[in-house]
Formats: C-alpha cells, structure tokens, sequence
C-alpha cells in the first residue's frame, strides 16, 4: 500500500476505533459507522416497544400499579425538568440584574462628567465665543480657547449620545427582566401543580401497594408469587437476550469483559440482598441501598436496550455492553435515558425509587453474560 493511502486507513481505523465498532466495521468511513449507529439504536428502540408489550401486569391491581409508577416516574422527569428550567432563569435573571447595575454605574459616570462639563460652560457664560472675541487681544489665545469650546461641545454631545444609548440598554435590560420574572412566575405555578400531582399519585400509590400486600392469606403465598414473578421476568428477560443476540452483529463490542472486577458502583451504598440471597426477581443480582432520587449511573458504556416498567422490578433499564454482556438497573424513580441511547461508564441512567411495589428505595443490579446472571460482586470493584 502507498504510505499516503495507508496513514489515510490509519486514521480510519483510528476514528472507527473511537467509536467503539467491532474489526468487521473497521473497513468503513465516519458516516457510513454513524448511520450504522443510528440505525442500531433505532432498532432497539423497536425493540423495546415491542418487548413492553409483554411480561406486564397480571391482574388489575398491577396493572394500576403499572400506571401509577409509570405516572410517578413521567412526573419526576417533568419536575427535574421545570427545575433545571427554572435554575436556567434564575441565573439568567441574575446575569441581567448584574448587566444593568453595570449599566446604571456606567450611567451615573456619564452624568457626573455631563454635569462637570456643563459646569465648566456655566463658567465661561451664556455667550463664551463673543466674550473671547471681546476680551482677547491675542489671536492664538483666541485660536487656542476656541478650540477648547469646540473640544467641549464635542465631549458634551458624546457624553449626551453615550447617555442615550445607556438608557436604551437599561430599558432594554428592565424589559429582559420583567419577561424572565413571568417565565419564573409561571414556571413556578407548574412546579407547584406538578408537585401536588406527584404527592397525589404517591398516595394513590401506597393504596395500591397495600392492596397487593393484603391479597396474601399466608408467607407460602407470598413466595410462591415471588418465584412466579421471577419465572415470568426470566422468560422476558431471555427474550431481550435473543432479540441482542440476534443484533450481535451490528453490536459495537466496548470491551466489558476486560474491566471485570474494576467497574464503579452504580451507585453508593451498602448491599442489603446478595447474589442468590433471597427469593424473587432479587434471587439473580444484588439489592444496593440508597436514597430516593440518588443517580443512578452506567457502569460501563453501552446502549439501552429496554426503559420500561416490568413486573417484580419495577421501572427496569438495561444496558447492552456488546459481546452478550448487559447490566440491569431496577426499581428506579424514574429513567435519565431512553432505549436506543448509548451511553457513557459514569452516564446518569436513573434515579433510586421503589417502583415495582418495593416498600424501601434502593436499587437492584444484575450482570448477565450470554444470558446467564453472574454475581455482580465479582464485576465491580471492591471498596
């Protein structure tokens, strides 16, 4: 190959590799491996709709349970939102506040020097260049001070134009800032209303549990249901498995096997369910403790394969890291990412919650390779 050609599929190789595509893609230039991309996480968000369809709720009690966390979770995307909105106007504000008291100094600097010059006029008289045509005798001292009261006027006029324009900025700037002040009056009416909404559905959602609590005449019952559940969210779980099997190919590899026993928490705190450790859809990962509303982040990169509400684990987000192995988040308060999306290793996916009936946040993770659960403390670091 000439040396030309051959730096030029270096940096090919280079750019692909940076994105993450597997050797047989290696051979294709950016945009061909960006479609590629694209094309994969339209896909998968496909499949997700699909695979939402199914493994859902048995009775009527779960499936209100369905639409009440569901309910929760769009409420808590839409108030993170208002409040990010929010925070954006406030500094907004505050930068415009900070504009016009620079403005209002700069004008009251312009009117101070306004006032010395008109001083100095006041002085001279109200007919300065006849007293200076009468009093002098000296032609260049004439010369010389009429140049001074031409000097003066000048000044005068661009400290009266300067004075113009600061005073159209300030109206300008009062006028920003009486617009942000009803974007925040409004934005605050929203968060208020979005806010009893969520207490009202979070109420809603407490009836809800009781009641599937209270369908239990004995412990035996509850477990039975418990492994039922965890039977059914295997079957579903299988399936995602095949459908990225069947994706493999187009799969960008991220190398996951490599960082086994390096990968970050998906979140601080400390595990209250082991691996195998206890019956229902826990028995296959580890339950993690954390606060509510704590971020819940990718261990490694990858794309979202599913961002839905499942049966037993609530609402559920599971990311493919390419090479049949995925990682699941469960029980989350609400989703920071959509299926289809690939994500970063310390990306934000989630929240903690308790979706999925729990009575306590915390969130419940799993690593499965070609199918099958592995512990997961044998993938992230110890501490």
């Amino acid at each position: 190959m000439r040396p030309r050609l051959a730096r030029r599929a270096a940096r090919c190789v280079a750019l692909l590799s940076a994105l993450g595509l597997a050797g047989g893609a290696l051979g294709q230039d950016e945009r061909a491996a960006r479609e590629q991309l694209d094309a994969l996480g339209q896909q998968i968000e496909s499949l997700n709709t699909r695979l939402s369809n199914t493994g859902q709720a048995r009775d009527s009690a779960e499936r209100e349970l369905q639409a009440v966390e569901t309910e929760l979770a769009q409420t808590h995307q839409r108030l993170d939102r208002l409040q990010a909105e929010r925070r954006t106007l406030d500094d907004e504000t505050q930068t415009l506040r900070r504009h016009r008291d620079r403005l209002q100094a700069e004008r009251n600097v312009q009117v101070t020097a306004l006032a010395q010059q008109f001083a100095a006029l006041y002085r001279l008289g109200p007919t300065p260049q006849l007293k200076l045509l009468l009093n002098q005798s000296d032609p260049a001292e004439l010369d010389r001070m009429q140049a001074y009261l031409n000097r003066l006027t000048r000044a005068r006029e661009a400290k009266l134009d300067e004075l113009a324009r600061l005073d159209t900025a300030l109206a300008d700037t009062e006028a920003e800032l009486d617009q942000r002040q009803t974007q925040l009056a409004t934005l605050s009416e929203e968060l208020e209303t979005q806010s009893a909404m969520l207490a009202e559905t979070s109420a809603e959602r407490q009836s809800v549990v009781a009641t599937l609590d209270d369908r239990y005449e004995s412990e035996a019952d509850r477990l039975a249901d418990l492994n039922q559940t965890r039977e059914e969210a295997e079957a579903q779980l299988r399936r995602i498995q095949a459908e990225m099997a069947r994706l493999a190919e187009a799969t960008p590899t991220t190398h996951i096997g490599r960082t086994q026993g390096d990968l970050p928490w998906p979140v601080q705190g400390a595990i209250s369910a082991g691996f195998r450790g206890q019956d229902g859809v826990h028995y296959n990962g580890i339950v993690i403790e954390a606060g509510a509303n704590t971020p819940v982040t990718a261990v490694h990169e990858g794309r979202v394969v599913f961002a839905d509400w499942m049966r037993g684990f609530g609402n559920l987000l599971i990311i493919d890291h390419g090479d049949q192995v995925m990682t699941l988040y469960a029980h989350l308060q609400q989703f920071s990412a959509r299926a289809g999306q690939a994500v970063g290793a310390g990306e934000e996916i989630g929240r903690v919650g308790n979706s999925g009936g729990q009575r306590r946040a915390a969130l419940y993770f799993e690593v499965r390779n070609r199918g099958e659960p592995i512990n997961p403390e044998r993938w992230i670091a110890r501490r």
